[in-house]
């Protein structure tokens, strides 16, 4: 094989192959050895069968199956052994081939730009840690302890308050009939909290252990004896018990109650916990400044065909009018995504960064935790949408990148309060908004240009890996 490279015009070039027709003949004997061996044609033992009956039978057939994986290896290799990463499929232009000719085809390629990825390490940002306060901790806490609220019995003479709990068994009827499921034993509700049917609990305030007491409600729309719907009905409540609420003593052992060693150990866990909270937001904050900085990165050309094929997913929907008004504007976001994509997976190449199966199988039990109910349906729509599943694989890509990124750059860590992360949060939450608001009719293309370029399944360097190539003329 002879390879030359012509026609460079930037990141544009040819590259012209010529093979000559003796490795064609070895390429197409291989293969009619392999055909020899499986068909049966009557006359014949099985393997037995000449050459030139092949030949005259499936001999154009062969041909074609031989001359695509003729292109297939040799247009790879040639890649290869001129270190071009493609950026897109490259096309093929056959100029002579046949089964006793030599073979000369033009390959025409973008290439991959070089991209020096050594200034990343140079990148400075901001990285933040929350000072969680002793009281916002204890704030917590007492939350806690509230919301696990504990009642004890009370003097017989005393009246149900706001807040208390009172215990009841009730017989209901409607139109003085009964009903299915019209009666209940121990009914235990809270006073104030209006949890059973609404405006029910008001009516048991100033109730009195031993008392009998009638509470007329209607019945509300998801009552499950639909007929009832709306309908008046009359609860005859016998009051059991009254019971007040009893403050929680936050102590080592309401600590252990909740797998705590002991208070300290509880406050440690929760401050902990309030941390966490913030650190994902702050992360991705941190990460959105990296990627800022890498924007201000200059690559000296992009690739034309990638350029327009991003223009072409960010225009997406909109009618010509906006188009031209817009055009400079999604000129600019195309590159800019771009740039940052070819440099993100530049360096995730370098860094032999990828995604493993693992990684993806813990993602998609992730999400499918955050849809409780849903699992089955969202597995499905995982399972039917690989392109769902390419993007998910992206996020991860370019998440791991930044990753490796943020430890190799200059962080300048900054311990922040909660309350100064909440405004910082907002503010950019606000400042992020405002930007989709402007580009409103490209705001719904959520994937970054770095996880579309970024994706090792999506990234234009594993044409390499592929070997696909367009044939555009046989002459």
């Amino acid at each position: 094989m002879k390879v030359t490279v012509e026609n460079k015009k930037g990141l544009n070039k040819d590259l012209k192959v010529f093979i000559d027709k003796k490795t064609i003949s070895s390429y197409m004997d291989e293969k009619y050895e392999e055909v020899k061996n499986s068909v049966t044609l009557k006359g014949f033992r099985p393997g037995k069968v000449p050459k030139e009956i092949l030949k005259r039978q499936f001999g154009q057939a062969i041909f074609g199956e031989v001359l695509d994986k003729v292109l297939k290896d040799t247009s790879t290799k040639a890649l290869q052994e001129n270190k071009i990463k493609p950026a897109g499929q490259p096309k093929i232009d056959l100029k002579s081939y046949g089964e006793d000719k030599d073979l000369e085809y033009i390959i025409s390629v973008t290439e991959l730009p070089k991209i020096d990825i050594k200034s990343l390490e140079n990148i400075k940002f901001d990285e933040y840690k929350v000072k969680i306060d002793e009281r916002e901790t204890e704030k917590r806490i007492k939350e806690i302890a509230k919301s696990q609220k504990n009642f004890e019995d009370v003097d017989p003479a005393k009246v149900a308050n706001e807040g208390d709990l009172v215990i009841f068994d009730y017989k209901a009827k409607v139109d003085g009939n009964e009903f299915k499921g019209n009666e209940g034993k121990n009914t235990q509700l809270e006073i104030g909290k209006d949890l059973f049917i609404k405006g029910f609990d008001k009516q048991l305030l100033k109730v009195k252990k031993g008392e009998e007491i009638n509470v007329e409600v209607n019945l509300p729309e998801n009552f499950p004896e639909k007929e009832l719907v709306g309908k008046k009905a009359i609860f005859n409540c016998k009051i059991l018990q009254v019971k007040k609420p009893k403050e929680i003593k936050i102590d080592d052992d309401f600590a252990k109650n909740l797998g705590a060693k002991d208070l300290s150990d509880l406050k440690n866990l929760i401050t902990k916990q309030i941390n966490e909270e913030y650190k994902n937001s702050l992360d991705s904050l941190s990460s959105r400044k990296i990627l800022n900085e890498i924007e201000k990165i200059n690559l000296d050309e992009i690739p034309e065909n990638l350029k327009e094929q991003e223009i072409k997913i960010l225009s997406q929907g909109m009618n010509e009018e906006d188009l031209k008004k817009s055009k400079n504007e999604i000129e600019k976001k195309a590159i800019k995504r771009i740039k940052t994509g070819l440099i993100l997976n530049e360096f995730g190449e370098q860094n032999k960064i990828n995604v493993t199966e693992q990684e993806m199988q813990t993602e998609i039990q992730k999400q499918l935790r955050m849809m409780p109910g849903q699992e089955k349906m969202l597995q499905e729509y995982y399972q039917s949408n690989p392109a769902v599943l390419g993007n998910l694989r992206g996020q991860l890509y370019e998440e791991k990148i930044l990753k490796e990124i943020k430890s190799k750059a200059k962080s300048n860590v900054k311990e922040i309060s909660k309350e100064e992360a909440e405004k910082l949060l907002k503010e950019e939450n606000e400042k992020h908004m405002k930007e989709n608001h402007d580009h409103h009719h490209s705001s719904d293309k959520k994937n970054t240009a770095a996880k579309k370029v970024a994706s090792p399944k999506k990234t234009a360097a594993s044409v390499n890996k592929t070997s696909k190539v367009k044939k555009v003329s046989k002459k």
